[in-house]
């Protein structure tokens, strides 16, 4: 016979279980085009020195996420890491991400007031692998003048453990980029 005590105790412990659970789910969507969203990603209209500016103004950097349909590690970051309550917290108050599709066709406007499709920015960025974690600098001045590559004060290329994911974010937010790599902060501060 169960003891009404150990049905309590059993039904507490289930209780934690599933609100820890809870805790821990991704609110990542699954959308038409098969790349999981996040609902506070940015919402734009593709202009990318419009979102910077925007960005700027409420005190947050921009970072622009590029996926592809079936990417397993694109799945990751969103189902693991971004499942994280400490890593969202993160990232929301200091940053905008922007969801790029390295294939994609919808038009945006690059810094330097060029149209192109998403797979041809990618391409002018040397987008090459997913999820890419583009991250620019605080202002859009002098952005344009500058070749691509030159824009970024960093990059992330390929899924980053939630530890070093959530660093990666630190760095930028830091600044750190301004005094050694990404590779070099995560050493110091593990």
């Amino acid at each position: 016979m169960i003891s009404r005590r150990l049905l309590l105790t059993g039904s507490a412990a289930c209780g934690l279980a599933t609100l820890q659970d809870q805790a821990a789910r991704a609110e990542a969507v699954l959308t038409e085009d098969g790349i999981y969203r996040e609902p506070w990603f940015l919402e734009s209209f593709l202009e990318l020195a419009d979102d910077l500016a925007a960005a700027s103004e409420k005190k947050k950097r921009l970072a622009i996420m590029w996926e592809l349909r079936g990417c397993p590690y694109c799945k990751e970051t969103h189902l693991v890491n971004f499942a994280r309550p400490e890593i969202t917290d993160f990232i929301q108050q200091r940053f905008e991400i922007l969801q790029l599709n390295i294939i994609g066709s919808r038009e945006v406007v690059d810094f330097d007031g060029e149209k192109l499709s998403e797979k041809r920015l990618a391409q002018k960025y040397d987008i090459r692998y997913t999820p890419t974690f583009q991250f620019f600098p605080e202002t859009v001045e002098g952005l344009s003048a500058k070749k691509p590559p030159a824009r970024e004060v960093a990059r992330a290329q390929g899924y980053l453990q939630p530890p070093h994911f959530l660093a990666m974010f630190r760095y930028v937010a830091e600044r750190a980029y301004e005094k050694g790599s990404l590779r070099d902060y995560l050493k110091a501060n593990s």
